[in-house]
């Protein structure tokens, strides 16, 4: 249970998934650097500089975890990093004297950072499929649903109601290729010192062995390494991790606004799920607020905003490397990824649990549609024969007086009205003029797109379904 009589983040207990927490908790952190001390040691072992003893010391200690004596040590000596060093060294009496040996802080801390920020694009990547799988599967269901489309928030055309999802699923697929194109690219700083030039290691290998040292170290990791860095590895990589992440946000953004324009009662036509015991409001008992969908936007315009925190950190850092960005670094990554992965976790709750109302769709459909299909009217009058800015001028003269019907409570009355005018039946029957006014089918070829669509986010997640290499 947290401790809640001291400020904790909504990150701690509120948001995001215990997964992605435990990957960014300062226990798994000081594990990591942990594990790199030890592959470290091994790698220098191999090399000679090193004992096998004092390996197998820090291998037996390496999960024995003490944040309060770091903590303590770390008050006295003001360097975290140094704290955690002297922490293991006093549970290593073999090995504490070794650790660290030609490192420089960034060496262990970057490394770290490279891994965690591959193996959270990894659960990130696991969710967004889930996403699309859901959303795959509800386009292939209503690909053919007739709906009301609307331009300007205003009634337009029609369109299909999986042909909309589409919209949405279109831009996560954008999302997960990219993302997954991302998480094959991350790499760490590698072994390379103060200032990059791997100087120290140079000093207790050669120089001419280095390549070699940060080779095997490399495969240790299971971790690329740039090769060329500074005292970090170069910051560009979190703006575009960063960036990657806010391009999800917008499109489960988008989402979610849409959403919330659906589930209000004059549209009516989608929600998202609502508990039998859910209440929506404080004060109005009949409320049934899209509190998802609002997370959902609440969240994203944050993630939205790290990015240029990002850019800043790779703009300014100067020459070979200044602090400025440390300690917003310590909120900046766990919380991009967090934030992520609650956006990810609530869409994938309302879009498994989706409302579709198709009494609201139809009803929708029957009240605006006859206005889109006059669009259909018009073409055949015109291939009939018919002047088409007279007629154009005649079929916007009902339409306003249909509008003027429906503002004042009324039943569209577009259709009974066009059937009945004289200059257009010397073209079109009544007949014909009434199945042209039938909406429904004037959706194109929007159920084809929909549906292939659909069958490329199969194909996509079937052909990136192999381990990515932090696995």
């Amino acid at each position: 249970m947290a401790d809640f009589s001291t400020y904790q983040s909504p990150f701690t207990w509120r948001y995001s998934s215990p997964a992605m927490r435990h990957l960014w908790s300062e226990t798994q952190k000081r594990r990591l650097w942990r594990q790199i001390w030890v592959a470290l040691a091994e790698t220098q072992a191999e090399f000679g500089l090193v004992q096998p003893e004092q390996v197998e010391d820090l291998r037996a200690h390496v999960e024995e975890i003490n944040i309060g004596r770091a903590v303590e040590i770390e008050a006295e000596i003001q360097h975290d990093l140094m704290a955690e060093v002297r922490t293991f060294a006093e549970q290593c009496p073999v090995g504490g004297g070794i650790i660290h040996l030609g490192a420089t802080s960034m060496d262990i801390e970057d490394n770290a950072d490279a891994i965690r920020i591959r193996q959270s694009l990894d659960l990130i990547l696991a969710s967004l499929a889930s996403l699309l799988q859901t959303f795959s599967r509800l386009i292939e269901s209503w690909a053919d649903a007739p709906i009301m489309g609307f331009t300007h928030i205003q009634p337009a055309e029609p369109s299909t109601l999986g042909y909309r999802l589409a919209f949405y699923a279109q831009d996560l697929l954008l999302d997960y290729e990219r993302l997954h194109s991302l998480a094959q690219t991350i790499k760490g700083k590698g072994f390379k010192g103060a200032v990059g030039s791997g100087a120290s290691y140079a000093e207790l290998l050669g120089a001419e062995n280095l390549p070699a040292f940060e080779q095997k170290l490399s495969e240790k990791l299971n971790l690329p390494f740039f090769p060329i860095t500074s005292q970090v590895y170069p910051r560009r990589q979190d703006y575009e991790v960063l960036t990657a992440l806010a391009g999800l946000g917008l499109s489960l953004y988008k989402f979610a606004f849409d959403l919330r324009l659906l589930q209000s009662p004059p549209f009516g036509e989608l929600g998202e799920p609502f508990g039998e015991r859910q209440v929506g409001s404080s004060a109005m008992p009949f409320k049934r607020n899209p509190i998802r969908a609002e997370k959902i936007n609440s969240l994203a315009r944050y993630l939205a905003a790290l990015p240029r925190l990002a850019w800043d950190n790779a703009a300014h850092s100067l020459l070979e490397r200044t602090l400025d960005d440390s300690a917003n670094r310590r909120l900046l990554l766990p919380e991009a990824f967090l934030a992520a992965d609650e956006l990810l976790r609530t869409a994938n709750s309302i879009a498994s649990r989706l409302r579709i109302d198709e009494a609201a769709i139809a009803r929708n459909l029957a009240i605006y549609g006859p206005f889109a299909a006059t669009e259909r009217v018009l073409m055949t009058l015109v291939k009939k024969g018919a002047n088409r800015q007279e007629m154009h001028e005649r079929i916007r003269m009902h339409t306003m007086q249909a509008w003027e019907t429906l503002r004042a409570g009324g039943e569209n009355p577009l259709l009974a009205s066009l059937c009945q005018d004289e200059e257009l039946t010397r073209y079109l029957s009544a007949d014909e003029i009434r199945t042209l006014m039938d909406a429904r089918t004037h959706v194109g070829d929007a159920p084809a797109r929909a549906r292939a669509l659909a069958h490329q986010i199969q194909q996509t997640l079937i052909a990136t379904s192999s381990p990515s290499p932090s696995s």
